[in-house]
């Protein structure tokens, strides 16, 4: 199936962040955004669960229960995501390098199984990962699973409204097309958080 022409800058937008974001946690270089090759050393799991600030919401073991303020651990597995019932605390917790790249890698697993998947998945389904090295692994399989699921649409579907059903956002009540452009801020919004906090935890080493 040919992909629909209003898709592919969408999609070409969608591979330039994956990869720039991916390069940026796993280096040896990513590209600055002239061409120039910048050291990125790999991520590690004292910088993956960094706090720079008291009171992080961040990933934690489930012996270890949540963390200030918040309620619960999210999520599946031995590690989870701290979180609240809604309405979140405000002012809003810091987040830490992981709660942020688990919450992405979340979303993509999450939209891309309810646009082209079993349109099942919950949050209580989605493994968080509690070291970089898991973390990133899982990221990419999230990342070329929400693809997949972008080669799997076609014009009809980018205008159906409630093409994906995931049920954490206003998919339900949106055309497809205006979904593909939000995970898209999505990724680009989370990436240069991730980006931001990397550069903090070196400026702290120097």
């Amino acid at each position: 199936m040919a992909t629909p022409a209003r898709l592919i800058p969408l999609l070409e937008q969608f591979d330039w962040a994956r990869e720039r974001l991916g390069n940026r946690m796993t280096g040896p270089v990513v590209d600055s955004g002239n061409g120039t090759d910048v050291e990125a050393p790999p991520m590690t799991d004292e910088e993956y669960l960094w706090e720079p600030v008291p009171d992080c919401w961040s990933v934690r073991p489930r012996t270890a229960g949540p963390g200030p303020r918040a309620t619960a651990l999210a999520g599946t597995g031995d590690w989870g995501r701290d979180t609240a019932a809604f309405p979140h605390p405000s002012p809003p917790p810091f987040t830490t390098i992981a709660w942020r790249l688990s919450h992405l890698t979340e979303l993509l697993a999450l939209r891309a199984d309810h646009s082209a998947g079993s349109h099942s998945l919950t949050r209580d389904d989605f493994r968080v990962e509690g070291h970089a090295a898991g973390a990133l692994a899982a990221f990419g399989t999230a990342a070329a699973a929400w693809r997949t699921a972008l080669l799997g649409a076609d014009d009809t579907a980018l205008d159906t409204v409630g093409y994906s059903t995931y049920p954490h956002g206003s998919d339900p009540e949106d055309p497809f097309i205006d979904i593909v452009w939000w995970v898209n801020q999505e990724l680009l919004h989370h990436g240069a958080e991730i980006a931001l906090l990397r550069d903090l935890y070196r400026g702290k080493n120097i």
